[in-house]
């Protein structure tokens, strides 16, 4: 196990920065201006304000500026349209999860999020909501956590263990809270949480508190905090 608290530091710090510049999309896929498209960029957008189960499909096509009749050819129905975003989203936004993290360098993250910004709003409220897409996001992300603490802690987080599985759901779950909770995370940094500017602004505020907390560990009342949480999880036979 690398215990070095100089490269433990650094490597939490470079995980942050990678989670939180998703938001400046710096892969994003080419536009695409077909009526098809624009109808789904525009589902995209009212999905996001209102969810699907509010949302209707004349709504959506004021929104793209075609005919009911258009969506209907090109969709069918309101959960097929669901359905193509979910397809989009997964394509765009969570373009690469599957790529491996086996290395020590955290960058192969940024996979997860490369995407637009309309993609990331219906991600949040999809997470919100509960959708297919939302599921399959979470899952890849979590994995693709559970990757990279074990390859940077692999005596602390053995591949497979519960443990790591724990850790791993609980770190994806606080970054995604930052998208969730964009408005009201928005409302208190005066920024908006979903654009390039918000980006830097959050990942400042994550690894300052990262840093405090391993700053935090290394204290008489942090090791006696995690001596309490290491003792209850082996009473529940943790593994």
């Amino acid at each position: 196990m690398r215990g070095d608290n100089n490269f433990i530091l650094e490597t939490i710090l470079r995980y942050c920065r990678v989670v939180s510049t998703h938001r400046a999309g710096a892969a994003r896929p080419s536009e695409d201006l077909t009526a098809r498209a624009r109808i789904r960029d525009a589902a995209l957008d009212v999905f996001a304000e209102r969810g699907v189960a509010r949302a209707r499909l004349k709504d959506i096509a004021d929104a793209a500026g075609v005919s009911i009749g258009l969506v209907q050819h090109h969709f069918g129905t309101k959960d097929a349209l669901r359905q193509a975003c979910d397809d989009h989203v997964m394509a765009t936004v969570v373009q690469g999860a599957g790529e491996s993290v086996a290395g020590p360098d955290p960058d192969a993250l940024a996979a997860l999020f490369d995407g637009s910004e309309r993609g990331v709003r219906y991600l949040a409220r999809a997470l919100v909501d509960g959708s297919p897409a939302a599921a399959t996001f979470f899952t890849g992300a979590v994995g693709v956590t559970a990757e990279f603490l074990t390859a940077n802690w692999p005596e602390r987080f053995p591949p497979g263990a519960k443990r790591t599985r724990d850790a791993a759901a609980v770190m994806s779950a606080m970054h995604a809270a930052t998208v969730v909770l964009h408005e009201q995370l928005s409302r208190e940094l005066g920024v908006d949480a979903l654009t390039p500017d918000g980006a830097p602004v959050i990942g400042a505020a994550m690894t300052d508190v990262y840093a405090a907390m391993g700053g935090f560990a290394e204290t008489a009342a942090g090791r006696r905090v995690t001596g309490l949480i290491a003792e209850r999880a082996k009473e529940r036979g943790d593994d």
